[in-house]
């Protein structure tokens, strides 16, 4: 399955944003891309960026985000592609957003909605409100968990996803610094997964969009930056190139994460049963 990871421009005006989306979805779909993954805030833009201070919340226009929310699932009906789209969710009045990504189906229906759990010591000054569990959506065959931008510095985020028996990660942030770079790629080795990050076209020079294999290696990478584009991988789990993180490490690894092979191995040990004396 072909996946690809999109760096846009990213601005205020979130018409502009939901064009610069369909626009890449319909490109990407051209080269029977499967699913595709956006930025943080790629619609509604992100906090201290586009939305420069909390009470921007309170004159955000909603119902056109809403409007361009349908039309970026309408646009995935007709292409038949998956999309994941970062924006900001409203909640009931007295509470920020939550900073969240869209699922859009091949059929043009919402999947499911990630709401990113770990915020930032400053999103949490009244621009974000935290979601509460993980998320996981299927694309064909395969299993996909959500993460946003800081949570790549919480190893527990991905894996609880390992954990779950997904495929991959979709990661989606605005902006991919050096030290995020490097984790997403000891998540994706550790983890045996491959993680797709997103990243606005006007951050990429701090890292572009990519999308890094199971073994932790960037199997694609978009280098046209500071140009909107896209990079595309093709998740394979047969891929003799991924064997060993596939087929022998993830298996061996959850086994021994469990513990019970090595309290076998240590009962039937002989060694292991005099261990009290000088």
């Amino acid at each position: 399955m072909k996946i690809a990871a999109a760096q846009t421009n990213v601005s205020a005006c979130v018409s502009a944003n939901g064009t610069a989306i369909r626009g890449m979805i319909a490109d990407a779909a051209a080269e029977e891309v499967r699913l595709i993954n956006f930025c943080e805030g790629a619609l509604s833009g992100y906090g201290k960026f586009q939305i420069t201070k909390p009470d921007d919340w309170a004159t955000f226009d909603w119902a056109i985000q809403e409007t361009e929310l349908r039309a970026i699932a309408e646009l995935c009906r007709q292409l038949r592609i998956f999309a994941v789209v970062g924006g900001a969710h409203r909640l009931s009045a007295g509470y920020p957003p939550h900073n969240s990504l869209y699922v859009f189906s091949d059929a043009g229906t919402l999947l499911t909605r990630y709401d990113k759990r770990f915020l930032s010591n400053s999103e949490l000054g009244g621009w974000y409100t935290p979601g509460t569990e993980p998320v996981t959506f299927k694309v064909d065959d395969c299993d996909f968990g959500c993460a946003i931008c800081i949570e790549s510095q919480f190893a527990e985020v991905f894996s609880e996803y390992e954990r779950l028996g997904v495929d991959g990660v979709i990661f989606s942030s605005y902006g991919i610094a050096t030290d995020f770079q490097i984790a997403l790629q000891a998540h994706a080795g550790l983890n045996c997964i491959w993680i797709s990050a997103a990243t606005p076209a006007q951050k990429a020079h701090k890292g572009p969009a990519g999308i890094i294999g199971p073994d932790g290696k960037w199997s694609a990478r978009c280098f046209d930056f500071p140009e909107p584009g896209f990079a595309t991988a093709v998740l394979d789990r047969s891929d003799p190139a991924y064997d060993i993180p596939i087929q022998k490490a993830r298996p061996w690894r959850s086994e021994a994460r469990k513990g019970e092979i090595y309290r076998t191995r240590m009962t039937n040990d002989p060694r292991s049963r005099n261990r009290s004396g000088y």
